[in-house]
């Protein structure tokens, strides 16, 4: 499973950590472009750190409710291999995106309970991967707040997945031993501070998962 398994460091926010992500064995990292939030970066910032990126590490802009204007500023100026829409975005609207744009969607949804997960389905044929998350409260991620993952072990998914909501180097090999998830997405978990990456975590993280 380890080899299959893939990391998604989000809030990533200068280029050093982006390298510690890389460096660490990180499939992806999230530039989070959302004033409210600690990791909180420009669309210049994030296309500069794009721009250091290798070419294996796949970038992914998260936005939280943005404005068709800034959804177009995000592809334009970052280019990022995936939009992640982290807010109370709908199907309709997420559709016209993908439809238009031709980018790799995903959907981050907080899960509560089993009707939660249910209501998942609402996405099917329009996102490619759903991320199943704490419940939003002040931010609408990267809380360091989890969910109860054994809603995940019966739940038939439809299409690719992630686990997101809590997960550090420490409790992330139990994560996927009860969920088996295809993807793990950590932020506050290889943070020192709040939207301060500690690359040393990053570096535990990964192998965490590579261990496996």
């Amino acid at each position: 499973m380890s080899n299959q398994t893939k990391i998604k460091i989000c809030g990533i926010s200068t280029i050093e950590t982006m390298q510690a992500a890389a460096d660490a064995g990180a499939d992806y990292i999230g530039l989070v472009h959302f004033e409210k939030s600690p990791r909180h970066v420009s669309f210049e910032q994030a296309a500069e750190i794009r721009r250091h990126a290798p070419g294996a590490l796949k970038i992914v802009v998260l936005l939280v409710n943005a404005s068709p204007t800034i959804t177009a500023n995000a592809l334009t100026i970052v280019k990022p291999d995936v939009l992640q829409f982290h807010g109370s975005e709908t199907p309709e609207w997420i559709k016209l995106v993908k439809e238009k744009t031709k980018t790799e969607v995903w959907k981050a949804l907080g899960v509560r309970d089993r009707h939660s997960l249910m209501n998942s389905a609402r996405y099917n044929g329009i996102v490619d991967r759903l991320l199943f998350d704490a419940p939003a409260k002040a931010l609408p991620g990267g809380t360091g707040t989890s969910f109860d993952w054994e809603l995940l072990r019966t739940h038939e998914h439809a299409i690719d997945w992630g686990l997101a909501g809590g997960l550090d180097p420490d409790n992330v090999a139990q994560a996927l031993a009860e969920t088996n998830a295809p993807l793990v997405d950590t932020s506050s978990g290889v943070e020192s501070a709040a939207g301060v990456k500690d690359m040393d975590k990053i570096a535990r993280f990964c192998q965490a998962v590579r261990n496996i």
